[in-house]
């Protein structure tokens, strides 16, 4: 058979799928703290499911679909589904995917539309008790004023930066940042300081996903799931600062026009637009890692300078200082060694590494001895964690689930929750949402899994363990009014969030 014919054949997932009705009876329980799963469907890549018995009965049945997906990219190695996974763009949300880098593909699915996307924690000395009914909400006064929320939000703190700074930026990233603006945070505490883009990639400005928005929007933090969040740690009674967006409008922009690029190139085998990719033989291959390089230092930095916005509104409020304890990336594809599978593509599209204490790629890092922190949010109503990798995480390919994950999609959520009702619970719990108590439908507690239960097969598995449990005091988010309405597709419905 033809490379040719191969790539159609993978790409093609029957419309009758053999297992579709039995695939959870067929899942097998194994020590290892997770479910393995051979199909007909699914040949000979294995599939790892770190659910627990009760996220595996209330997983959808159309992600069955989407993880024979995943197995169907060239040189697939491993697909493991996190326990937050949920519906997404050709393959579920909290799904990695390792490809052979030899031969095997880069897909665009399993990296998604918001490239980049991540988390940034923060602690403070101060006693959760100073923080007030009234200073949460002159906590979130203070925050609106620097940051600017929602869908066209434009950043307050660079303005709109000429084509040239651009550049400088997406392409030096936080090492650039700090050189040529200074810096409040502290670089060793950031996953990475920059990913490296070639010189010669030139960003595809223009065409259906007009990735120029990104030139104003640096320092703002979008709407969907993004968040930012005052709480108080479980284990020292101190108030700590959650921020969690991506790359905006540019990384939203970069994904729709390779997504493009990839149709263009393979129309007889990508009939499916999420479920784009790029072969090394490709002339987009090494144009798409560059891509995602530019939009995933775009996505560190917004995340870098919302965290120097959202200290100075916490020094104005509560006199102290946050000090920032990690930033993290998600939905990014990178190039690592695993043990079991050698030199692979490592996929995360809603999930995130987990590199234990002793992982090569830490070596001479703050976190070489301990393993890197990493940072799960819940709802706004429920636990969100840090988490300490074990040597365990190898088994899920060095990674874990980014969040507690939808289990209402946004238009169910908006049908079927009463405004009244919720912003009442939200009220009596004590957490301030935005400025005026009013919560976002599509994001309120009810639209999500619970983050304990979620956690539990993380630890279960011996995949990492906790160190944090932190309870939010305030939330503050932005709304996207065109969502209201929108037709529902399923129990947890087609993802449409692009958080740009």
């Amino acid at each position: 058979m033809s490379n040719q014919n191969a790539d159609a054949k993978a790409l093609k997932v029957a419309k009758e799928l053999n297992s579709a009705h039995n695939w959870k009876h067929l899942a097998r329980w194994h020590g290892a703290g997770y479910y393995e799963l051979q199909t007909e469907d699914t040949g000979d890549v294995p599939v790892r499911l770190f659910l627990t018995p009760t996220l595996l009965a209330d997983a959808e049945d159309i992600l069955y679909r989407q993880i024979v997906n995943a197995t169907r990219f060239p040189g697939t190695r491993l697909v493991v589904i996190t326990p937050d996974t949920h519906y997404g763009y050709g393959v579920p949300v909290g799904c990695v995917v390792l490809t052979d880098t030899e031969n095997g593909a880069i897909a665009m699915g399993p990296v998604g539309f918001d490239i980049g996307c991540g988390m940034v924690s923060a602690r403070s000395d101060v006693h959760a008790e100073e923080a007030t009914p009234d200073k949460r909400l002159k906590f979130n006064q203070a925050v609106m004023e620097r940051v600017a929320f929602g869908v066209g939000g434009k950043s307050r703190r660079l303005g709109k930066l000429s084509e040239p700074e651009f550049q400088n930026l997406v392409r030096g990233g936080a090492e650039y940042y700090v050189e040529k603006y200074g810096a409040s945070f502290d670089r060793s505490r950031a996953e990475r300081h920059r990913i490296p883009v070639d010189d010669g990639w030139q960003i595809p400005w223009g065409g259906k996903g007009k990735p120029e928005r990104g030139l104003e929007q640096l320092g703002s933090l979008g709407s969907g799931n993004h968040f930012i969040e005052l709480q108080r740690s479980e284990q020292t009674g101190t108030l700590f600062v959650q921020v969690h967006t991506g790359s905006r409008g540019f990384g939203h922009g970069l994904a729709t026009n390779y997504f493009e690029m990839a149709r263009a190139e393979r129309p007889a085998e990508i009939t499916d637009l999420d479920l784009g990719y790029f072969m090394p033989d490709s002339r987009h291959y090494r144009d798409y890692q560059n891509a995602v390089a530019a939009g995933g230092n775009y996505a560190i930095l917004n995340r870098l300078v919302i965290f120097e916005q959202v200290a100075e509104a916490f020094t104005e409020v509560f006199g102290s200082e946050l000090e920032l304890i990690y930033e993290i990336s998600h939905n990014l594809v990178q190039r690592e060694r695993h043990p079991e599978f050698g030199e692979v593509w490592v996929h995360r599209k809603g999930a995130t590494r987990a590199f234990p204490a002793g992982h090569p790629a830490l070596k001479g890092t703050f976190w070489e001895q301990t393993g890197h922190p990493v940072l799960i949010p819940g709802s706004n109503k429920d636990w969100s964690y840090i988490l300490r990798p074990l040597a365990s995480a190898v088994n899920s390919g060095y990674s874990v689930n980014h969040g507690a994950g939808r289990r209402l999609s946004r238009s169910h959520a908006t049908r079927t929750l009463s405004q009244r009702a919720i912003d009442d619970e939200y009220r009596e719990a004590g957490v301030v949402v935005n400025t005026d108590g009013r919560v976002p439908l599509d994001e309120a507690a009810p639209a999500y899994k619970s983050s304990q239960e979620v956690i539990e097969a993380v630890v279960g598995a011996g995949l990492a363990e906790i160190e944090h449990r932190l309870w939010p005091l305030a939330s503050l988010k932005g709304v996207d009014e065109r969502r209201r309405g929108k037709k529902d597709r399923g129990k947890s419905g087609r993802k449409t969030s692009k958080h740009y």
